[in-house]
This record gives structure tokens, C-alpha cells and sequence, in this order.
């Protein structure tokens, strides 16, 4: 059996495409994770070398060093973790910790030496392009955002939305075409 980490794993679709190109060199999944997979076959490390390069050629990557693949782990965590809304702010050290059941300072400076900016940031980052998201379909206003984001208030939403984008929330909104409903909220 052998496990697999692989990176820019970010949503179903890439499950479905990294279990493709598993299933098209003849190996038997056991599983396919945002992040990981599993086989059943012992993968030899030209089975692996073949196995990244046709998931390159799609725009994933196959991780062999233990940091690479623990720091993969954390984004897909703090991705997660950036597009709930039930209303509940994140406490972000505290999550991660448990979820990945390391030490919230090992993680973090684990992170911030490979990507070159902190867990926060990153989170940040991923907090509004899912603001982004629901502003895009103009089903909420910019306060139900605030609230179902988890942020504290619309002004904390708006600073933070503008220190990513360059624009407030509903200056962003005026500026894009609507989308139209979704069905998930």
C-alpha cells in the first residue's frame, strides 16, 4: 500500500482528476482525498516518477519530502477552514492544531519558511476570494457576509477585503456582473 501526498489539491474536481490519472496507469485506489490518495500496489520509485509527471501535466504534484507534504496538508486545512459559513469566527492556531495534531508554533514556522508568509496570511487570502465568491452572486449583503464569514463586524471585513484587493467589498461588487443564484447557502 502506498500513500500519496500531492499538492494544489484544492477542490472535488481535482479529486476527480487525480483519481482519473491513478485509474489510467492501472493502479488500484483505495482513496482519493483533497491532498492525498491511496493505492493498494507498492509504487516503485519509477512507478512514482511516472506518476508525478503525468500529474504535472495537469497541474498537480507529487510530494516525496515529509515538510512539502505537511505544509500541503496546512493549506488544504486553512482552505477549509476559510470557506465556512456558520457564522463562527476561526481560531486558527487552535483548529489546525488539532486537526493536524501538531503544535500550532512547529506548524507555523514550518509554513512561513516554505511559503514566505505566515498561516494568517494565507488564511486571509482564502477568507476573501470566498467573500469574493458570494459577493459575485449577490444573494447576501456585504453585513450577512460579514456575519455568515465569521468576521467580527462589516468594517473588519471591509479592511481586511481592501488590504487583499485594492477595493471595498461593495466597490468590488458595483465593479463585477452578477452570477447569479447559487443553491449551497
Amino acid at each position: 500500500m502506498t500513500q500519496l501526498s500531492i499538492k494544489n489539491m484544492v477542490c472535488p474536481r481535482c479529486v476527480t482528476a487525480v483519481t482519473g490519472v491513478l485509474q489510467s496507469l492501472g493502479y488500484d485506489v483505495t482513496q482519493v482525498n483533497i491532498g492525498n490518495a491511496t493505492v493498494t500496489d507498492d509504487l516503485t520509485a519509477q512507478q512514482l516518477d511516472t506518476l508525478d509527471a503525468h500529474l504535472r501535466k495537469i497541474g498537480f504534484e507529487l510530494l516525496r519530502d515529509e515538510d512539502d507534504a505537511l505544509v500541503e496538508r496546512i493549506k488544504t486545512a486553512v482552505i477549509f477552514l476559510s470557506r465556512r459559513d456558520d457564522g463562527e469566527p476561526v481560531k486558527l492556531s487552535d483548529e489546525l492544531s488539532a486537526a493536524l495534531k501538531t503544535d500550532y508554533k512547529q506548524l507555523s514556522a514550518l509554513f512561513s519558511a516554505h511559503e514566505h508568509r505566515t498561516i494568517e496570511k494565507f488564511f486571509i487570502v482564502h477568507k476573501v476570494e470566498h467573500v469574493k465568491e458570494l459577493l459575485d452572486y449577490g444573494q447576501l449583503t456585504v453585513s450577512e457576509i460579514a456575519y455568515r464569514t465569521g468576521y467580527s463586524s462589516v468594517a473588519h471585513l471591509s479592511r481586511q477585503f481592501k488590504q487583499v484587493t485594492g477595493l471595498t467589498p461593495s466597490q468590488y461588487r458595483a465593479a463585477r456582473p452578477q452570477r447569479g443564484p447559487i443553491t449551497s447557502l
